[in-house]
């Protein structure tokens, strides 16, 4: 990447791309557990509010499969960028995993919520869950049963977007890893980085809707292509 020696903020987005090499199920994995349900009835306030029990037991299979997944190299490479780089790296994140964090990451912003944490929809208090939300389990704050998944579904505002905005106008480069480009608004982030005249880059299994947007677009396996941009990052950081 041209100018790394001028670099001192990097924020990083990642999507479902970076999360399907160690087997979480994205939108078109073929068998998954998104093939199986509508996303209407899934993912929306209103299938919720027509099924909750449906919708419920949904979010505790996606998190009872993510026990037994692990970070794999590209999530341990940003961790290490994140530790070594000289400058400062956000990662803003559209998956709802918590690989990242398992990783070693820690500066992380969640756009779309997380599979751990439950929303309170009496006192709209956030809390880690373990239990099945499906057994309907009290509110730890309000002792309210009426908790439902903590993530951000079709047609409500992402979490985080003040931040995620400040950040990238502080940033020097703008990286977007296994995005598809195609979901609002995360698919702007580099159209807002290159209004603000940020560098901006794609690691991406092929193609995505945006990539007529970056400066520069590298197409492969992330556990590949992000190891090496870290590498090339933090080498000409020295």
């Amino acid at each position: 990447m041209a100018r790394m020696a001028q670099i001192r903020n990097i924020v990083i987005l990642t999507g479902a791309g970076i999360s399907a090499e160690s087997g979480i199920d994205t939108f078109r994995s073929a068998g998954g557990l998104w093939e199986q349900h509508n996303v209407e009835d899934v993912a929306t306030p209103e299938g919720f509010a027509r099924d909750p029990d449906l919708v419920l037991g949904f979010y505790d299979m996606r998190r009872a499969a993510l026990t037994k997944v692990r970070p794999n190299r590209a999530h341990d490479a940003l961790a290490r960028l994140e530790a070594e780089f000289a400058g400062e790296v956000l990662i803003v994140t559209q998956n709802v995993d918590d690989l990242h964090e398992r990783a070693g990451a820690s500066r992380i912003l969640h756009m779309h919520g997380q599979l751990g944490s439950a929303l309170c929809l009496a006192c709209e208090m956030r809390s880690p869950i373990e239990t099945a939300l499906a057994e309907r389990p009290p509110c730890p704050v309000c002792q309210a049963r009426s908790l439902r998944p903590d993530v951000v579904w079709f047609g409500e505002m992402p979490y985080q977007m003040e931040r995620i905005y400040a950040a990238l106008r502080e940033a020097d480069l703008f990286v977007s890893i296994g995005t598809s480009g195609a979901v609002y608004p995360a698919a702007g982030f580099v159209r807002d980085a290159r209004n603000l005249g940020v560098q901006t880059l794609e690691l991406n299994l092929e193609r995505s809707e945006g990539s007529h947007w970056f400066h520069e677009s590298r197409h492969g396996k992330a556990g590949e292509l992000v190891p090496a941009w870290v590498e090339e990052v933090l080498g000409s950081s020295t």
